[in-house]
């Protein structure tokens, strides 16, 4: 009688019940950067788009809209803030 590792009776177990392993979580924002904009925006008192009206005291490009969007980059709810920049 053959034995299975571990491993290979958890190979099994996915390939016989279609199991699908999900996968990791994304990786947390660098420290320093805001989770809820890529790329990196600095945790600050405020930013604004680079090229605007705002007052800093940071500016950005555009960037992608991921989580809450605290410093009001994307002003229509598009998830890309700054477009014109």
């Amino acid at each position: 009688m053959k034995t299975l590792s571990i491993l290979g009776a958890a190979t099994l177990a996915v390939a016989s019940y279609g199991l699908v392993a999900t996968a990791a979580p994304a990786a947390a924002a660098p420290a320093g950067c805001h989770p809820s904009y890529d790329p990196c925006v600095p945790i600050t008192s405020d930013v604004d788009c680079d090229g605007g009206s705002g007052n800093g005291p940071a500016y950005t490009g555009r960037v992608r809209v991921i989580g809450p969007d605290e410093y009001d980059l994307d002003r229509d709810g598009n998830g890309i803030g700054c477009e014109s920049s």
